[in-house]
């Protein structure tokens, strides 16, 4: 049997995942559909039909949007609302939360309606300014390190024209000032690099998510959402790499030493990692010894953070990654291994250098960093860092540090 048009109506509005709330030409809410009640925080309709539709603004908006409300019923006509605005709704507790809305009208038995499709757009607005702070941020340490950098030119050309300085003194600053003449050129062109493409799809996606506003277009918006907020987070991912190696040069790295249980350490260090693994891939944890450690949790867990992360980046849909610990003489072994595309012999040479790539992981996301934070912190908390590695045979990393500093 085929459903009539109003039982279709009636089927749609139910089950819309926008909210939708009609009003007549006076201003008053007449139909809302069960998803608007919960944006709104509301359980059931009953004490909203018949309100002025004011009830779901905020305060300081209610006048305004009587007159805007008469001057929409004088033209109807299908549009967003508000256009080039920050509009803002308010729920049943007084809250106040970000939305889009668009438009449309009906007439039926000689009464006027409008139908205002409501989108709660607050993980949109939270991506958006979670993206500005971090270009903020980002400008920011640019312009403190090439401060940094003009300060050191400045007291070098100084130096050379006054003649104060002996032979090989020059040449030592000569050579400082090439090396930070080059560690900028190479900073310039790789944040270039790995800034262009988390930015075009930020940009992409908030361009199409304006050109979504129906019903049927939830899933496409959800979708760009969902791009916009990870690609936020890889850039500040890519970020943090930047302020950690300055802090380590600045020498601002301070180890913390605290008692600790590993085996539940790592377990949950490897919970949260799996979020991120590939289809398929399996992370696998094995402890031998006792469990108890004295250690800087923080650099432990950062370590441990970005080997996995690379064996996750470097391998196979189906790898699998092991992870081992040891705690043996006072001494902790960590161990990551995975099955993936691995190292050359050559590249080997130059692994834990700032801003090297290896070769077969040119097309992977990185900055070229991870490693070289990896081992400094090592270096903190006095241990030492091995790998072995064959190509399309994977890699391992075994670090091993004083389990009681």
């Amino acid at each position: 049997m085929v459903a009539s048009k109003s039982e279709l109506f009636e089927t749609m509005f139910n089950h819309a995942s926008i909210g939708i709330v009609v009003a007549d030409e006076r201003g008053h809410i007449d139909t809302i559909n069960p998803f608007a009640l919960q944006q709104f925080g509301y359980s059931d309709a009953a004490g909203l039909l018949g309100q002025p539709i004011e009830v779901l603004i905020p305060q300081r908006f209610r006048h305004n949007h009587k007159n805007h409300h008469q001057g929409y019923m004088q033209r109807p006509a299908s549009r967003p609302m508000g256009i080039g605005l920050d509009l803002y709704a308010v729920r049943s507790d007084g809250t106040e939360f970000p939305v889009e809305i668009s438009l449309g009208h009906y007439r039926i038995n000689d009464r006027n309606f409008v139908l205002a499709f409501i989108t709660d757009v607050t993980q949109r607005k939270a991506a958006e300014k979670a993206l500005l702070d971090l270009n903020a941020a980002l400008e920011q340490k640019v312009k403190e390190r090439t401060k940094i950098l003009e300060s050191t030119v400045t007291q070098l050309n100084n130096q050379i024209y006054e003649n104060q300085i002996k032979d090989k003194e020059l040449r030592e600053s000569l050579e400082k000032e090439k090396e930070l003449s080059e560690l900028k050129s190479r900073f310039v062109t790789m944040a270039s690099h790995e800034f262009r493409t988390p930015l075009s799809t930020v940009l992409s996606s908030t361009y199409l998510l304006s050109k979504y506003t129906t019903t049927e277009d939830n899933a496409k918006r959800e979708k760009h959402i969902q791009r916009i907020i990870s690609s936020v987070n890889l850039l500040n991912d890519i970020l943090n790499d930047f302020l950690s190696v300055g802090k380590i040069e600045e020498g601002k790295i301070q180890v913390k030493n605290t008692s600790f249980e590993l085996q539940d350490f790592a377990q949950k260090t490897i919970a949260e990692m799996r979020m991120v693994t590939q289809p398929q891939q399996k992370i696998v944890y094995r402890h031998i010894g006792p469990s108890d450690v004295c250690l800087d949790a923080n650099l432990l867990k950062h370590i441990l953070h970005n080997l996995l992360s690379n064996a996750i980046k470097f391998s196979p849909n189906h790898g699998i990654i092991e992870v081992f610990t040891q705690v043996e003489n006072d001494t902790l072994t960590l161990r990551v291994s995975d099955n993936g595309i691995g190292i050359s012999k050559e590249d080997m040479k130059h692994l834990f250098e700032r801003f090297f790539r290896a070769t077969n992981a040119a097309n992977v996301q990185g900055t070229g960093l991870g490693l070289h934070i990896v081992m400094k912190y090592v270096e903190l908390m006095n241990g030492r860092i091995s790998c072995h590695s064959e190509l399309e045979q994977g890699t391992s990393f075994v670090i091993q540090v004083p389990s009681k500093q």
